[in-house]
């Protein structure tokens, strides 16, 4: 079988050390490429802080996918045991065991059988130890753990000495070696190993706070090499060890450029028209009752019917009572589940620390590979603890749903919907981190209580600033233009008595206009009949005219011809204009 190298090539950081994997998530990462090769470690802790399991997991993984065999040498348990404590975190290491990947090597020291002559040392263990590297080519040592030898060795001085040799003989043979210890009262092990074992030292912890069990992680020194400084939460899984540190996280994640609906046509209007982009996280906040959950539901229901898969993280509700709820709103989720594209993770926040409710979601988002996830509400994981241990929480989350390009869906309770109300008041100081925020507000007027949302930010596209009524029904959910009463908001029966009061203004001032063209029309018909009187009487008064001048003209021609005939037959001149001459 092909593996992979362990040793990490230098960089100028590290100065030139070279590196030696560990296969554990997350503390390659704090380390900067895992732990000094061909040098030793010391891994020291209280009781139960998980010493025996990490070195174990560094042994077992360095043999089964980094091709370097291991030796384990203990000195309290046996080998029965330990494959047995092993096999619940996932483990065969019965099965390295039986391929010669790994040698499992008890050491029982009785204070019965030791017999003091002279000086004493511990040539045996080193004869035993490097009879088992040899034996199946090993490249990693365990020793767990070395305080069992001063307990049972009565001579501490001469067992220092003898340490001292050992830890230099590990050195001289290359072996990448961790050494566990107890943790001291005033030192960071019992007998001062720390002062043998000074490349690289890493403190365990486990802490009881709120009745909740917490393990912590530090590198307290690292020789030569830059490293995460912090203390790092760490859990014991079914895969074993997980460190999700917050420092070592680089933003490198990529940017998605595809955008995907919410299930909302108008809310996704409001997004610039196409809705949030792939892989990016919005956060839904407001009061109880807003609606918060029923918009992850349609963000769930949007993304099953594209075929894709989807997640639901709930703290409050069962998945049945999830179903039921999200049903009496038109979404139905139960095919989904049946096609195997939804699961539903119900769980209490109090029932576990906040490191298991990560690595539980870490772990389940990378079996399910779903597209879309929806934790509902982050604001339960503040129930007895402080905003200073939920924010890494957090931040570690979004930064490994950006990495697997997983968008996601947060809710979260806020404390009022006053309009003085700072919506960042409860917000966990994790608003900076989202790339859409919606609010949901509930609105008290004229009676009743009405849900209005409007996008207080969306990065990287146009999106409205306006305020929509958000409706809930039995059709489902919608979006609704508010209307503006003075200075308030009008939504629920005041915003529809507020249209049917626009509307009845309008159909008024349509009839009105409609009056006010009829009486236009009539007057402009009373006005062309006026006009048509007077031109009829012009028109009477013109033809009298003509009519005198006409009776004018025939008289003058009747006269003129009378005048004429009398001339004639009195044999004179004619009058007018010829000359009438006198008779005789």
């Amino acid at each position: 079988m092909k593996t992979k190298p362990s040793t990490k090539p230098a960089t100028p950081a590290d100065r030139g050390i070279p590196k030696c994997r560990t296969g554990i998530t997350g503390l390659d990462e704090i380390t900067a490429g895992g732990l000094p090769a061909g040098r030793p470690t010391l891994v020291c802790g209280s009781a139960g802080s998980g010493k025996t399991m990490l070195s174990l997991e560094f042994l077992i993984r360095g043999a089964s996918e980094f091709g370097e065999p291991g030796v384990f040498m203990m000195f309290e348990e046996n080998a029965a045991e330990l494959t047995a404590n092993v096999r619940s975190i996932g483990f065969d290491l019965a099965k390295l065991v039986a391929q010669k990947k790994i040698v499992l090597d008890h050491v029982v020291i009785e204070r019965s059988q030791i017999e003091e002559a002279g000086e004493y040392d511990l040539e045996g263990l080193f004869i035993r130890l490097g009879h088992a590297i040899d034996s199946i080519g090993a490249k990693r040592v365990v020793l767990d753990t070395l305080e069992a030898l001063f307990s049972e060795l009565p001579n501490h001085a001469i067992l220092r000495a003898e340490l001292h040799r050992l830890f230099r003989w590990l050195k001289d043979r290359g072996m990448t070696a961790i050494i566990t210890g107890e943790r001291g009262q005033d030192s960071l092990t019992r007998y001062g190993l720390e002062e043998y074992v000074a490349d690289c030292v890493i403190v365990l912890d486990q802490r009881m706070r709120e009745q909740i069990s917490t393990r912590r992680l530090r590198v307290m020194k690292y020789r030569g090499s830059a490293h995460g400084t912090n203390e790092f939460p760490f859990i014991i899984g079914e895969h074993g060890l997980s460190v999700l540190p917050i420092t070592s996280l680089q933003l490198d994640h990529k940017a998605s450029g595809d955008r995907m609906t919410s299930g909302i046509p108008r809310l996704d209007e409001m997004l610039g028209g196409k809705g949030v982009y792939r892989g990016t996280s919005v956060l839904v906040t407001g009061s109880p009752g807003t609606g918060k959950s029923s918009i992850g539901a349609k963000f769930a229901d949007a993304s099953c019917r594209r075929g894709e898969r989807a997640l639901i993280v709930a703290y409050e509700e069962s998945p049945a009572q999830i179903l039921r709820n999200m049903r009496s709103i038109g979404i139905d989720l139960a095919p989904w589940v049946k096609k195997g594209l939804l699961q539903i993770h119900s769980s209490r926040p109090t029932m576990q620390g906040l490191e298991q409710h990560l690595v539980m979601m870490h772990d389940t988002v990378l079996a399910f590979r779903p597209s879309v996830i929806i934790v509902d509400p982050i604001s339960s994981l503040t129930f007895d603890r402080g905003e200073a241990d939920v924010k890494p929480t957090l931040m570690r989350l979004i930064d490994f749903l950006k990495r697997e390009q997983i968008t996601s869906i947060f809710t979260s309770l806020t404390s009022g919907d006053g309009p003085t109300e700072a919506p960042e008041a409860s917000l966990l100081g994790v608003s900076s981190l989202m790339d859409t925020w919606l609010l949901l507000r509930n609105v008290e007027f004229n009676g009743e209580r009405n849900r209005t949302i409007y996008v207080l930010k969306s990065r990287g596209m146009a999106h409205s600033n306006q305020v929509r009524e958000f409706v809930l029904s039995d059709a489902g959910i919608d979006l609704v233009d508010v209307y503006l009463g003075g200075d308030r908001v009008l939504t629920g029966t005041a915003r529809v008595a507020q249209a049917a009061s626009e509307r009845t203004a309008i159909e008024l001032r349509e009839q009105d206009h409609e009056r006010k063209l009829r009486q236009l029309a009539s007057k402009r018909k009373a006005i062309e009949a006026q006009i048509a009187a007077l031109q009829a009487e012009g028109d009477a008064e013109a033809a009298e005219v003509q009519f005198a001048i006409a009776q004018e003209t025939f008289k003058e021609k009747s006269t003129q011809q009378d005048a004429n005939a009398m001339a004639d037959l009195r044999g004179g001149m004619k009058s007018g204009k010829g000359v009438i001459k006198a008779s005789r």
